[in-house]
């Protein structure tokens, strides 16, 4: 676990294809205003490709997978061969797009399983090696940061404290911010090392579908808020106007439980705020569903079905150190927090 207080760090530029930098795609010059961005995750490979508009961005293209790359990871310490098959493949993809929107810049982060393998180095390697992508296995600190500038317009309008959090497959980053005409300022930040996979894999799949599921759900929550006590701690004694905004797949799949969508329309669901009781009932309503009773709802399906629940716990965990009163939901985060970055750099946006 990890924590900062103050400013996050900055972009620095070094060298063409280094680890920490940007990695120059195609022709810079005849190109210069397409960027791209990819967030490799526990869980999921997702990239976005944008031009500048106006101070915002237009997106013109995007992927995402779920790759499942930390799979087994807690048990073993290593990324498993086919959880990188999986991820090389995703990302192959991925490097296509960037050459056939003739991309000029993007950034290519890895986050917590990268991070926490032992075999992490390697594997950036080979997707060097097969893909051209230069991976660079980002820290905490850096995950939030980018987290926040991605999302935080989407905070409910106020005054008050805000959290930010991101709930990813291996870790959950919370990051306590207060607004000002610039934008938002980390005060504090924390990083636990429990996401929807690794909570999950702690409890085991015969726990969580067998009779006594919900024990199992309470035991998470519990571990999850312990793995939270320290941030706690940092968080303002007073709760006068506080804001919560999530970013991640947990808090977007909730949010169309709640709306009852048929299928995902992240038109209905980016930007959405729902009252914190809705948010924990259908907490509560899906800890006590089967497997297949939760594959059988739209947004859930058959991918989300057995780490939902993880989610679940961790968000009611969340709510229970910040309650705020309603849920602020953002399908949207790291990758955006990449491209206002690079673009920024260039002076397209404030």
């Amino acid at each position: 676990m990890a924590q900062g207080v103050a400013s996050a760090p900055a972009l620095h530029h070094v060298a063409e294809g280094g680890p920490s930098e940007p990695r120059l795609a195609g022709k810079r010059d005849s190109h210069r205003h397409t960027y791209g961005a990819i967030d490799l995750g526990t869980n999921n490979c997702r990239l976005l490709i944008a031009r500048p508009n106006d101070g915002a961005f237009t997106v013109i293209d995007a992927f995402s997978r779920i790759v499942r790359l930390g799979e087994g990871l807690s048990q073993t310490g290593r990324l498993s061969q086919a959880a990188m098959d999986r991820a090389v493949s995703a990302l192959a993809i991925c490097a296509d797009k960037l050459r056939r929107r003739n991309v000029s810049l993007s950034r290519s982060v890895a986050t917590e399983a990268c991070r926490r393998a032992s075999n992490g180095n390697e594997f950036a390697e080979r997707v060097h090696n097969e893909t051209g992508i230069v991976l660079d296995i980002i820290e905490p600190a850096e995950e939030a940061r980018l987290a926040v500038l991605g999302c935080h317009k989407l905070l409910e309008p106020g005054d008050g404290p805000a959290v930010i959090f991101d709930i990813g497959g291996g870790s959950t980053e919370l990051v306590l911010v207060d607004q000002s005409d610039s934008g938002p300022n980390i005060k504090a930040w924390w990083s636990a090392p429990w996401g929807v996979v690794s909570l999950t894999e702690s409890e085991g799949k015969e726990a969580l579908e067998g009779p006594d599921r919900l024990k199992a759900y309470l035991r998470m929550r519990e571990r999850a808020r312990r793995s939270f006590a320290n941030f706690a701690t940092m968080l303002p004694e007073g709760r006068e106007g506080i804001r919560l905004l999530g970013t991640s797949g947990t808090v977007t799949t909730l949010a169309s439980v709640h709306l009852a969508l048929p299928a995902y329309d992240r038109r209905a669901v980016d930007g959405l705020h729902v009252p914190i009781e809705a948010m924990q009932k259908i907490s509560t309503m899906i800890a006590e569903m089967d497997y297949d009773e939760r594959s059988s709802l739209p947004c859930i399906g058959n991918e989300r079905a057995d780490l939902v629940v993880a989610g679940c716990a961790i968000l009611e965990a969340i709510i229970e150190i910040w309650p705020a009163k309603n849920l602020g939901v953002a399908d949207r985060g790291i990758r955006e927090g990449i491209l206002r970055s690079l673009m920024a750099r260039d002076g397209h946006l404030l």
